[in-house]
């Protein structure tokens, strides 16, 4: 009790000290108010340090670079936008215009003209990470490397100086590299602007199996559809460099194709996901539909997509895939953009029926693959097949054969402006005698190959004059020693349609010519297997592009919405 007592006492006499001391002495009410304030500022400074994120650095790729080169920061906790954040390196900071993308966790940028060896920092309001080391490449010392002529590939001869169309050709030479792999084989091209190497160059086309054989002193290759006739110069390019230009003459008494009146465009394709619930973790994947590349549409590059997509270019799609680690309910909104750089060009033939023969070489990949059936075109089917006969009657020409039967379906089916489902709308098509674009070019496809003549639907968007876009569909057939003749059997046969340039005879026109507003996402049907087992897949019939998958989303219980917005135009030159 003794000791209880005099610590109250001690309580009490301080208490009353500290009341008389406020009361009596302005200087210590100040003190007391300055402490006080302190504490306040020191805890509340800890309390803000402690809960900052400060960036965190996981790796720079490349950790040895040049000027120019693109650098990718990977990390944490950069915020989703640059603002006043900034990259320095060797205590210089990247300028605004160094920097590609900001995001939380990945920063793109181009390195500096002046950029030199030291420490790496990323500086954001919360902070300065920890560096990384960055070297300049240019600063490193290296042996002196050896003559790059004595590795540049060589042309000496050719098997034929002169040839046809689709023919095949023996380069002979040196330094080709024992594979192929990203060599290239270059003809000139039948374009009326020239201004470029770009331009006045096209490759051997990998699709149309143009490619047979490659060694170190020797490639097979076919002339490609596209080149022009007459003197063709010809080079080889390997990661080596270009070989020296070799001319030879390209003949074909079977007529000429054109490719003029080229159009660039900016074409944005987009796709929502909404409204995520799943009970359990799950993933799910788009397949984006990229433009393709041929002789008439040469360019067809990526020039921006947000977000990143996980796999950049697979069998002609881009893949975004979103990922789920647990049960969850997710309402906000997801959109996936892409922006393409597509180049057209107008395509123009002058054909001579009477020098066109049925194909010969049978056993070539591009008739062996595309003058039969497939999951998309029926042609096996008795019904095209009796139906192509009697259109043909006894005629053997390839040429005339598709022509009779592209006369036949103008003069017997009616045209339908708007689109209508159906499960087999080609066979609905030849019962109802009326059906949309997608069924008059599904049925002209299927007709031709009937006939065995190599023939590939085409889809993609038609863009009229003031820039609006509507889903398309097209047919090319390939002629022996000529090469591919583009056919609209929808626009031959009245389809409403704006075009830059006004045609006078539609149905005569779009018989082997083709304008420069046909953008083209799909050559053939794209069959792709599912990249997950038991996964749920979602088709799109009647689209932008023939593709067997556009949605797969993994085993489970997974319920989302999906909104695949048309493919629209941002701008044209």
């Amino acid at each position: 009790m003794r000791y209880t007592m005099i610590f109250r006492g001690g309580a009490v006499n301080l208490s009353k000290t500290f009341s008389l001391l406020f009361r009596k002495y302005p200087l210590f009410r100040v003190l007391f108010y300055a402490v006080l304030i302190g504490a306040g500022i020191v805890v509340l400074t800890f309390v803000t340090q402690k809960s900052k994120k400060y960036p965190i650095i996981d790796s720079i790729d490349p950790p040895v670079g040049s000027p120019g080169d693109t650098m990718t920061i990977q990390g944490t906790s950069f915020g989703e936008q640059r603002g006043t954040s900034f990259v320095e390196i060797a205590g210089n900071k990247i300028t605004a215009s160094n920097y590609i993308s900001w995001s939380d966790k990945s920063i793109q940028l181009i390195l500096p003209s002046n950029i030199q060896d030291g420490l790496l920092f990323v500086q954001t309001q919360s902070g300065k990470s920890k560096p990384q080391f960055f070297a300049n490449e240019m600063g490193i010392p290296r042996s002196l490397p050896p003559d790059t002529k004595t590795f540049l590939p060589t042309v000496t001869s050719v098997s034929a100086p002169s040839t046809t169309y689709g023919s095949l050709i023996t380069i002979n030479g040196s330094n080709f590299g024992s594979e192929r792999g990203k060599s290239i084989v270059y003809f000139t091209a039948n374009r009326d602007d020239i201004t470029s190497e770009e331009n006045q160059f096209l490759p051997a086309s990998e699709q149309d199996y143009d490619y047979e054989y490659w060694s170190d002193t020797e490639i097979r290759v076919r002339i490609p559809d596209g080149a022009v006739s007459g003197q063709n110069q010809f080079y080889v390019e390997t990661e080596k460099g270009k070989s020296n230009f070799y001319t030879m003459t390209v003949t074909s008494n079977a007529g000429k194709k054109f490719y003029s009146q080229k159009k660039t465009y900016l074409v944005s394709v987009n796709a929502d996901i909404d409204s995520i619930d799943t009970k359990n973790a799950t993933t799910i994947t788009l397949r984006v539909p990229r433009p393709v590349t041929m002789a008439s549409q040469p360019q067809a590059e990526l020039s921006e997509c947000n977000p990143q997509p996980s796999i950049e270019n697979y069998r002609n799609t881009l893949i975004h895939r979103i990922e789920m680690q647990k049960a969850t309910t997710q309402k906000q909104k997801l959109r996936f953009e892409q922006n393409f750089v597509v180049s057209v060009y107008a395509v123009q033939t002058e054909i001579n029926e009477k020098q066109i023969k049925p194909f010969s070489n049978k056993k070539r990949i591009i008739y062996t693959l595309w003058a039969g059936a497939d999951n998309l075109i029926k042609s096996n089917d008795d019904v095209y097949k009796e139906l192509a006969a009697s259109i043909v009657a006894k005629e053997t020409n390839p040429f005339v054969q598709a022509k009779l039967v592209y006369n036949f379906m103008i003069d017997t089916y009616k045209l339908n402006e708007k689109s209508r489902k159906s499960d087999d709308p080609v066979k609905e098509l030849t019962k109802r005698k009326s059906g949309d674009a997608y069924d008059f070019a599904m049925l002209y496809t299927t007709l031709l190959r009937a006939l065995n003549i190599p023939a590939l639907p085409m889809s993609g968007i038609l863009v009229d004059a003031d820039l609006n876009t509507r889903n398309h569909w097209w047919t090319e057939f390939y002629i022996e020693n000529l090469g591919w003749i583009p056919v609209d059997v929808a626009l031959g046969k009245g389809l409403d349609y704006k075009p830059f340039k006004q045609i006078e005879d539609t149905r005569s026109f779009y018989f082997g010519n083709l304008d420069c507003q046909h953008i083209a996402f799909s050559r053939g049907w794209n069959e792709s297997k599912p990249s997950l087992v038991n996964s749920k897949i979602v088709q799109r019939p009647k689209s932008y592009a023939l593709q067997s998958i556009w949605e797969e989303s993994s085993a489970g219980t997974v319920n989302y919405s999906s909104l695949w917005n048309d493919p629209i135009i941002k701008g044209v030159y």
